[in-house]
């Protein structure tokens, strides 16, 4: 299922409900069928967020280089997208929101 947020700030942002549902949990929010990010939360959200792409960033850091046994020998383990790209679309409108004193929506 897919959700989408809505700002007047910024174009929709959409995205698939376990990835909404992970990052909305980060910000303290729990993802129903609507919800709001108001703009007085928004300091908070934000940080949350931040602080969450830097520690996923720090643990890919630490795990790079590593390798583990294939068919063909030693190969470099591949990582997964981090939270930072697939963050990026909400906190920037979070962060876009912010500045113009506007809330997030989501399920209207």
């Amino acid at each position: 299922m897919l959700i989408t947020f809505k700002c007047r700030s910024t174009p929709d942002v959409v995205m698939l409900e376990n990835l909404a549902q992970y990052l909305i949990g980060i910000v303290g929010k729990q993802l129903g069928q609507r919800g709001v990010i108001s703009h007085d939360e928004l300091d908070t959200a934000i940080a949350k967020l931040e602080a969450a792409i830097l520690v996923d960033k720090k643990e890919t850091a630490e795990h790079e280089g590593y390798f583990h046994e294939g068919e063909e020998g030693r190969q470099p383990h591949e990582l997964p997208i981090g939270l930072a790209q697939r963050a990026f679309p909400f906190l920037d409108m979070l962060r876009e929101a912010k500045k113009d004193n506007t809330d997030v929506l989501w399920g209207v």
